[in-house]
């Protein structure tokens, strides 16, 4: 039987299914959203479950990493790969389901640790692709609809012919011939490609946006874009946008509740750059406030500016972090500067290298959690939520610590 704790006064009475230190966590029920940033420490996963039921992926990273001090260990361990401990987590989580599905899976861009490198070891699916990342979570666990910044042509900006997108086309091919899987090429501005699926009219206050990708953004104002790079006829070769500038994000809105999360976007203008390399400001300006967001670019050097935070305001920040890069020190102290934006913020990372802990020092006690699965579960109407932390040395899925209530504003 799922207990429930009723927050009160400012709550305004939400209810959600009570979780407790040493606990394993309650599952998903209906009207409550669930975020859990998947920790296995070689990139980024993240499993939405939306207020009725709907499911969301986005990303399976399995980065091609080889073990170093700046590259941080698997989790739980190394005796499974980091797709197949994704797909794991995510049956369990559905379970709620019978037969778990994903309704939708997203991949942010192409770069190994959002979407997974075929290495020659890797297991050869029923299409004969290679098991890595999201084509091993897909082989295990069905896809309804898949979006990418590339389908179906996979040219922009220049054609992608590299072998880790060649083993994803193939897996895209066949799941689609043999599975029934729907790929579409995500289009910014929209609302209507990742939509509840089990009682939408129910929740008509929840929404996702898709904000930019390939350089198209979200200006704000009903489904309209702009293109922050020029033309690429107008431009010179070594100043095509790269591959992180080419990220999709999206933002989820649930009554006052506001998330964001926006690939590895990154906010610096390289050196004797153009200013239009900054896709940070283009999407603050077009999402404003937000309750909780994952840090772009993992909080790489080049992304989490103080623009871009003052256009964002975040109570909550979510770092998955995989190498010695994640977060960089200066990062780390524009987030917490309260001459940016004021008011209180927390800051989790889903775990920390011994070699960035040196580096940084001190800053990093300032950290909620550093080590953990990380689950942001929203209240019924989304006027509150929690920040909920997993332990991730085991699929038991108890609670090692409870954060909040956080007011949404």
């Amino acid at each position: 039987m799922i207990r429930w704790i009723v927050l009160t006064g400012l709550l305004g009475g939400s209810l959600l299914p009570a979780q407790e230190v040493g606990s394993v966590l309650p599952p998903w029920s209906e009207g409550v959203l669930d975020i859990h940033q998947i920790n296995t420490g070689k990139g980024n996963s993240t499993l939405f479950v939306l207020p009725d039921g709907t499911s969301l992926l986005l990303d399976a990273g399995a980065g091609s990493r080889p073990e170093s001090p700046r590259v941080l260990p698997a989790r739980p361990d190394a005796s499974r790969t980091p797709g197949d401990w994704i797909a794991r987590y995510v049956k369990r989580v559905l379970a709620f389901r019978g037969e778990p599905v994903l309704d939708y899976a997203l991949l942010t861009h192409f770069h190994d640790d959002h979407m997974g490198y075929p290495f020659p070891n890797s297991k050869v699916g029923k299409g004969g692709y290679l098991l890595t990342g999201i084509t091993e979570v897909g082989e295990a666990v069905p896809i309804r609809k898949l979006l990418d910044r590339g389908w179906p042509d996979y040219a922009y900006p220049t054609p992608l012919r590299d072998a880790m997108v060649e083993n994803y086309r193939a897996f895209v091919k066949w799941q689609a011939a043999n599975r029934g899987l729907q790929a579409e090429r995500f289009v910014a501005g929209r609302k209507d490609q990742v939509v509840l699926q089990r009682n939408a009219a129910k929740y008509p206050n929840f929404e996702i946006r898709n904000v930019l990708v390939n350089t198209e953004v979200w200006t704000g104002v009903a489904d309209t874009t702009r293109q922050q790079f020029p033309r690429l006829e107008d431009l010179q070769p070594a100043d095509y946008p790269v591959e992180n500038q080419c990220s999709l994000g999206f933002r989820l809105s649930y009554g006052k509740f506001d998330y964001g999360s926006f690939g590895d976007i990154p906010g610096k203008v390289r050196e004797g750059g153009f200013a239009w390399e900054d896709m940070e400001q283009a999407v603050a300006k077009a999402v404003g406030p937000l309750e909780a967001v994952v840090l772009n670019h993992h909080g790489n050097r080049d992304s989490m500016t103080a623009g871009y935070l003052a256009g964002v305001r975040p109570q909550v920040l979510i770092d998955p972090v995989w190498s010695a890069d994640h977060p960089g020190h200066d990062v780390l102290d524009r987030i917490y500067s309260t001459r940016i934006y004021p008011g209180p913020r927390d800051v989790f990372a889903t775990n920390m290298s011994a070699a960035n802990r040196a580096v940084i020092g001190p800053l990093l006690d300032r950290l909620q959690s550093s080590q953990g699965h990380i689950l942001i579960r929203v209240a019924p109407g989304g006027d509150s939520f929690r920040v909920v932390i997993l332990d991730d040395s085991s699929e038991s899925m108890k609670v090692t610590a409870v954060h909040g209530p956080y007011v949404s504003r």
